[in-house]
């Protein structure tokens, strides 16, 4: 191994450690009470290596949450082999979404992160990214409804932004204290509605 690649998986092996001591102290803190002298304490690494991998406290953060959208993207994949149409996809993503969010320890701290009034604009266009992300996963999805004759053809992309904003206006609705049983009715009867829009008229 040269010296270089040693280096790189050096810092790598630190930028590890360094997330993984982060979440845990999130998951236990929040997001708010999390201070970037408590990250020093928690990860072993000084102020500077942590802005050296992450540039800030919101950026260390959105690098977990990154993390746990590609992990959730890679349960969905096995997931929604199981499932042969879209409409039953459409089910699975919402009960996926639910269980996931219901025990993801780092729920609570996204929580007060999304809800921040002010991010560097650096932040902002990462959250973008993620969020066209989950848009093109939707357009995939009502294109395969529609290519199939489940759903009305339509504006792919619109459609895919509706659904979009449906899931995340149900994350941040369903956290007032419901069960989990209560969760999942509510986003079983979001996606019946939906579907009752995009699905092909009997007649």
């Amino acid at each position: 191994m040269s010296r270089i690649n040693k280096k790189q998986q050096q810092s790598e092996q630190t930028k590890k450690k360094i997330a993984d001591a982060a979440r845990s102290l999130f998951a236990m803190k929040g997001y708010k009470g999390t201070s970037i002298e408590e990250l020093v304490a928690a990860t072993g690494a000084s102020k500077g290596n942590i802005y050296y991998h992450f540039k800030s406290k919101e950026g260390l953060f959105l690098y977990l949450i990154e993390e746990w959208d590609a992990e959730w993207e890679e349960k969905w994949l096995v997931n929604a082999a199981q499932h042969h149409t879209a409409a039953d996809k459409l089910y699975a993503i919402a009960e996926l979404l639910v269980l996931d969010d219901f025990n993801h320890p780092l729920t609570k701290a996204a929580d007060e992160f999304f809800n921040l009034e002010q991010k560097t604009s650096e932040v902002e266009d990462r959250i973008i990214k993620l969020v066209n992300r989950h848009i093109e996963c939707n357009e995939r999805l009502i294109q395969e409804g529609i290519d199939r004759g489940e759903f009305n053809a339509g504006e792919v992309r619109q459609l895919a932004v509706i659904l979009e904003s449906l899931l995340f206006g149900l994350s941040y609705m369903a956290k007032r204290g419901d069960s989990i049983d209560e969760r999942l009715e509510l986003y079983r009867t979001a996606m019946k509605v939906l579907l009752h829009g995009l699905a092909q008229s009997a007649n």
